[in-house]
């Protein structure tokens, strides 16, 4: 153990912050379900996981019965107590578990007002009670950590929805990006930084009919970085006018407004877009229509519509983040400093054995740095890739890094 020791001062010692991306893309085939094969039932693919509470719906990179499998994210759908839909004239199932997820999430990532009530989503990121442009009916993606890190980098996150009919639900297809979240994030949330997601046609060759948001931007949602959430409003289902096999972006039931995210519309050829697989698609509701977005937030499971919503998933990508902090030592040796050895082995005979003479300079070789505390206790060691051999001629600055 060495017996001098030299103080580190200020000046010696600076941080720095990394951020580190890693690019995370899970193809349709693993979201929609495909990866059990068509035989497999809606909900029931093998990396898909249900609750007995029916709260939400997990999806794996495997089968989640593997010990090899990952997590990717849990997908669920949730109204406000202030959505039409708690009006709906069609069954409401799970309704009360619906509104407290939506509560849950958005307490969590809006919070509360000053009068204690709690704040709806709002696609301008305004945390106002004021204004009439709040997202009442939403799809909450709720990615895991494994995946995000420490956050969802600012401008990279891309979903490619389809919003079509039952019969051809990726011919009309949605890219929601965050494309101003490099730049353009919100920080007013008690969940961290946030950023505003955008609608526009997807630019798929394959896609026989794109969506038309007109000249604007269309603000769909929100994405929440370091919460690792995306908050889909259900007006992305909305059609404005068109037929079976045509929907526009226009939220309000034939509204031309493109802030009004509210998706209860007229239920006739106006009304939402069909919307659902499986079973509640095969046949007509008794409108005359296949189940549309508002039918299946009130009449369906919230397990029946994460698979819908999530058979509409063409593609998902994103890169994390990982923060690295490090606070590095500058160890300066100067020309007078470590040029002799507390290494017992030394010296022999009182005699230092790398001098052959006594007029000699004494030499060292630096092979480690110990940083200690003021009281002298070692809390960290440095090793050097060789040693460094030390004379009064000569000086060093070691750099030692601590990652953290």
């Amino acid at each position: 153990m060495a017996t001098t020791f030299k103080t580190l001062t200020s000046n010696d010692v600076t941080t720095t912050r990394t951020l580190l991306h890693e690019a995370i893309p899970m193809t349709g085939s693993l979201v929609s379900g495909t990866y059990g094969g068509s035989t497999v039932a809606d909900g029931s693919e093998p990396h898909i996981k249900n609750y007995s509470h029916g709260m939400f719906q997990s999806v794996y990179d495997y089968s989640y019965l593997s010990s090899s499998a990952n997590h990717v994210f849990d997908i669920t759908v949730g109204y406000s107590s202030a959505s039409l839909l708690r009006e709906f004239t069609l069954a409401s199932a799970q309704k009360t578990k619906k509104i407290n997820l939506y509560n849950q999430m958005a307490q969590v990532l809006v919070g509360h007002s000053t009068s204690g009530s709690i704040r709806e989503f709002d696609p301008n990121g305004d945390l106002t009670e004021t204004g009439d442009t709040k997202m009442r009916e939403c799809i909450f993606l709720n990615f895991a950590r494994l995946l995000t890190k420490d956050e969802i980098k600012k401008g990279s996150f891309e979903l490619q929805l389809g919003v079509g009919s039952y019969r051809n639900p990726h011919k009309t297809r949605l890219k929601i990006t965050d494309v101003s979240g490099s730049d353009g994030y919100l920080t007013n949330s008690p969940a961290g930084e946030y950023g505003i997601l955008y609608a526009t046609a997807s630019a798929t060759p394959d896609v026989a009919k794109l969506v038309t948001v007109g000249n604007r931007s269309y603000k769909c949602g929100l994405i929440f970085y370091q919460a690792g959430v995306a908050v889909i409003s259900g007006s992305v289902f909305m059609t404005g006018s068109g037929t079976n096999d045509t929907a526009f972006l226009q939220p309000g039931g034939g509204s031309d407004s493109a802030e009004s995210p509210n998706i209860v519309g007229s239920q006739g050829v106006n009304g939402p877009p069909e919307m659902i697989t499986g079973a509640l698609g095969g046949s007509p509701n008794p409108m005359g229509h296949h189940v549309n977005f508002a039918d299946l937030l009130t009449g369906s499971t919230i397990q029946t519509a994460a698979s819908a919503i999530r058979h509409r998933i063409f593609n998902l990508q994103f890169n994390n983040t990982t923060e690295l902090n490090s606070t590095i030592y500058f160890c300066r040796a100067n020309h007078n400093d470590f040029n002799y050895s507390s290494n017992p082995t030394y010296l022999t005979g009182s005699k230092i054995r790398v001098k052959t003479s006594t007029v000699d300079s004494p030499v060292s070789y630096i092979t480690t740095v110990g940083m200690y505390s003021a009281d002298n206790e070692l809390l960290a060691v440095a090793k050097l890739s060789e040693p460094l051999k030390k004379t009064p001629e000569t000086e060093l600055t070691l750099r030692v890094r601590l990652d953290y």
